[in-house]
């Protein structure tokens, strides 16, 4: 009986330590209007405009990326994050102008967050993957 106890008591710590939290969409910022990109926009560009959510797999922390606006020359974003360093300021919406580029055939999205420098987004598959700043994030589209 006291083995039960103690494994069930572990398997609860595990869950609560190392499994990531489920956390709600923020409230989109007032200032936000998400524009259909032109029909005439190459579909491996327009596949990166909507609304993303994301995971870091290595500090759990939480992101939500809206692809407002989208040429062949640049895009519009908002980014939020909800990070273990919370408390740092780290926690919020912040809108960035980004530059597209396309490199061998792929198009990339490059940008400065102001609390993460300079990063980088691509899309694979049907996933979009932000990397830079010595992190790595995986969104999945939600709109």
């Amino acid at each position: 009986m006291k083995t039960l106890v103690v494994l069930v008591g572990s398997v609860v710590l595990v869950s609560i330590f190392f499994c990531p939290m489920v956390v709600a969409a923020p409230s989109i910022p007032s200032e936000v209007q998400i524009v259909q990109p032109d029909p005439s926009l190459p579909k491996e560009l327009s596949a990166f405009w909507g609304k993303w959510e994301g995971t870091n797999s290595m500090t759990t922390a939480n992101y939500f990326l809206i692809v407002e606006k989208i040429d062949e020359e640049k895009a519009s974003l908002y980014l939020w994050t909800q990070s273990p360093l919370a408390a740092y300021g780290y926690t919020g919406w912040q809108q960035c102008e980004a530059k597209v580029m396309k490199e061998s055939g792929k198009y990339t999205i490059s940008f400065f967050a102001s609390r993460l420098g300079i990063t980088e987004l691509t899309l694979k598959g049907k996933y979009l993957d932000w990397s830079g700043s010595g992190m790595n994030v995986r969104f999945r589209r939600v709109l």
